[in-house]
This record gives C-alpha cells, structure tokens and sequence, in this order.
C-alpha cells in the first residue's frame, strides 16, 4: 500500500497573494461550492493524437523560422512515487524572442514575430517522457506594479482523463535576474517548491550547434509536487 503524502504547507500558490494584484479580483470571495462529477466530465473526451495532433516543433509552424534563440524542453511526467504518467497531453504557449505573445490583446512595444504562433501540444510517452522544440521567450512588462517585469517563462497545461482534470503551470529558466523580483514566481512560499518551477540546462539533451536543451519534470502530487496555477 502506497501511503498517502498530503501536500506540505506554503509549497503550492494561495488563492489571494497580496503582491500578485489581479488575484485579488479573481480569486473566490465566498465558500466554495463542491459540484459533483459526472461520468462526462471524469471519462472524457479521451485526449489523443489522433484527435489532437501532436505540435512539438514549435519553429515549424510557418513559412519561416522564427527569430530567436531555439531550444529544446524535455522531462518526465510523474506521480509522487516516481511512477510515470503516460499519454498526458500538454499544451505550451508562450511569448516570441522579443517578450510579446501572438494574441491581438498583448500591446507590448515589442516586435511580433509571424513565424511563431507560440503555441504547442504534445503527449508523454509510455515512461512519462515528453519533448518540444522552441524559441527561448523573452521577458515583458506586465503592469502590476511600478517597472514590473516578467520572468522569461513557457506555460505548460496538463490534461489527465478529462476537462475536470487539468493542471496549469509555468517553467522558469535559471539564473533570471527577474525570478527574485517576480510576484507571481514568489506566490509559491516555500523556497523548495519555487526551485521545482526553474528548469536546469542539460548539456546532454543540447544538441552540437543546433539548440540548448532544458530539462524541466513534473510531480503532479504529493510532498514533491510542482506548484500548479489550478487555483487561478
């Protein structure tokens, strides 16, 4: 028997962090309502590339390359015993080399780049592995406070058998000057927990004059979970 391991306190984001402002518009004012779950929404749909096709270059998109620096992110998916979790789908969004997102609401004073949409979606394989090629992103200007600056970040979201089950996160690269200065990075309370959001470069996974690689795995539960955004 396998035994249980609770979430430790201060390692996953609150709902009301005082320094991330907008959270104090969407965050929930009354109690929760406990909804129940239908066999709809715990079953289905079954998220495969059939019915999804994979998008793992992220550079390939267009009819050119995209500007920037190209790299490549891989890890594992896995449970809190290490277990891997295979066929989960994970999509990726992020903003272009110059810090702006391909959305008609990013007003950034950047310069949008037509060959990278910035968007991905790929599964994990039978150990849990997963792989995507991509631009390395660059920071931006988010408006919370004065001179506020965003980390450089990919959003990665994980499916699991339906919509009911999905799980929002962000990877961080390291030594980002900006990482200390970020509220939304520093919501996590817990110094550990906030480690497990910033990928290590993995000179094995680079490829010779080509792209650096990132490795970047996920715990989805338990003591060594990586902090997910589920709240928001």
């Amino acid at each position: 028997m396998i035994p249980f391991r609770p979430f430790v306190p201060d390692t996953q984001p609150p709902l009301d962090a005082p320094a991330y402002g907008s959270t104090h518009l969407r965050h929930p004012k009354r109690p929760l309502r406990r909804l129940p779950q239908t066999i709809s929404e715990t079953t289905g749909p079954r998220f495969t590339p059939a019915l999804f096709p994979e998008i793992g270059d992220l550079t390939k998109q267009a009819a050119g390359a995209p500007l920037g620096e190209r790299i490549i992110v891989a890890g594992r998916v896995t449970d809190e015993d290490g277990r891997p979790i295979p066929a989960t789908m994970i999509e990726i969004w992020q903003a272009n080399a110059a810090g702006r997102y391909a959305h008609p609401r990013d007003t950034h004073d950047a310069p949008a780049d037509p060959n990278f949409p910035g968007e991905g979606r790929i599964f994990t394989d039978a150990e849990g592995n997963y792989r995507f090629v991509s631009i390395k992103p660059g920071a931006y200007p988010w408006r919370n406070h004065h001179n506020a600056w965003r980390p450089i970040h990919i959003h990665l979201s994980l499916f699991g058998e339906g919509f009911a089950q999905r799980l929002i996160t962000q990877m961080y690269f390291p030594g980002d000057p900006l990482l200390p200065l970020d509220p939304v990075f520093n919501a996590v309370p817990d110094a550990a927990a906030r480690d497990r959001l910033v990928s290590r470069f993995d000179l094995a996974l680079t490829e010779p004059e080509w792209a650096l690689g990132y490795r970047f795995d996920i715990v989805l539960r338990g003591r060594g979970a990586t902090p997910f955004e589920a709240a928001r």
